[in-house]
């Protein structure tokens, strides 16, 4: 059980949320939450009896917070944005540079005993030559070349290297499958909430969602227990994106593949600016993990199936039909008495 535990990114949803569960866990003397700015009222809350701390990780003197408080395990949250990235500059020095120096802390003081990274499946690329399932062993057809997909891959490259200079320390890399929730506010249920949803003429991608509860749950038993390794954590099952839509109440507007990112800059400040080149390559191919793993080895099974985390999406976002149920099923009445007169 660890004593003084060190979570970053605790001024988003899922790190501000992580530090409050584990503050709460028996055990768990001490919780230190790090960002560079302040988490909003509501997080605050959220995060109960934890300690926040304003500090910037790609500051050479996280090292020194690590040391002075005595702290002996982290969890790395802040590789990801719940809502919409920074500066492409900003994102990628907080997720590589950030990971690089928080890493170094932890290597340089012994009494880090645990490192918890929150990674993607995206490290895996999305195209159209990569196998039904990716397993945790599977290399990527095309490995990602640009945005959070890359800098995730180095961020699993140094948590490796650490664990080579360090084989005392436990090392657990979770590879989450994209986030939804009622609370979730991210470049990917933004594109589900828009009135008509752009997609790529011709392909319908297979989607494996997790529910943030989920991914909270995991986080929480990586931090509290002994599961050295890396993960695929996503929910059982996949969605194709047109049920997907369907299922949001959404229309689907199908687009030549190379109209996308024209259009994505079009619409720079609205539900589409955060797609990122990767999140686009997802929608066109799409991307479906293996949990055995998860399940046998680190002894965890989600609560939530890919479909209904992302029917507790639309429920809670509270996504009404652009055309009531009645009116359809009123259309359907019309067209079955227009059929029956037909005369053949």
């Amino acid at each position: 059980m660890p004593d003084v535990v060190l979570v970053t990114g605790v001024s988003r949803f899922t790190g501000a949320h992580l530090a409050g569960r584990l503050a709460d866990s028996p055990g768990v003397g001490r919780v230190l939450g790090v960002d560079v700015v302040p988490p909003s009222p509501e997080l605050s809350r959220r995060m109960g009896r934890a300690e926040f701390v304003r500090a910037d990780i790609r500051n050479p003197l996280i090292a020194k917070i690590v040391s002075e408080a005595r702290v002996d395990t982290v969890v790395q949250v802040s590789t990801g944005s719940d809502g919409l990235p920074p500066a492409r500059t900003v994102h990628k020095e907080m997720n590589v540079l950030g990971t690089m120096r928080l890493m170094a802390a932890c290597q340089s003081s012994p009494r880090v005993r645990k490192l918890v990274v929150k990674s993607t499946s995206a490290v895996y690329g999305a195209s159209p030559r990569d196998p039904a399932v990716f397993t945790e062993d599977t290399a990527p057809k095309d490995l990602p070349s640009s945005g959070y997909s890359k800098d995730a891959v180095e961020v699993e490259g140094y948590a490796r290297g650490l664990g080579r200079r360090r084989p005392d320390m436990d090392i657990t890399v979770l590879r989450f499958t994209d986030l939804v929730g009622p609370r979730i506010d991210s470049a990917l249920t933004r594109y589900f909430s828009l009135p008509l949803v752009p997609t790529i003429f011709g392909r319908d991608a297979r989607l494996q969602l997790l529910h943030s509860e989920d991914a909270l749950a995991v986080l929480q038993r990586a931090t509290l227990e002994e599961h050295p390794g890396v993960f695929n954590v996503g929910g059982d099952g996949v969605l194709m994106l047109g049920q997907a839509i369907r299922r949001a109440g959404r229309a689907p507007t199908p687009l030549p593949g190379a109209a996308i990112p024209p259009l994505t800059g079009f619409l720079r400040g609205t539900n589409l600016a955060g797609l990122s080149a990767a999140q686009l390559e997802f929608l066109n191919f799409g991307r479906v993990v293996d949990t055995t793993r998860l399940r046998e080895r680190f002894g965890f099974v989600p609560r939530w199936t890919t479909q209904q985390a992302f029917d507790d999406f639309v429920h809670g976002r509270d996504l009404r039909p652009l055309v009531s149920p009645e009116r359809i099923r009123a259309a359907e009445r019309e067209i079955g008495r227009a059929i029956s007169r037909v005369r053949w």
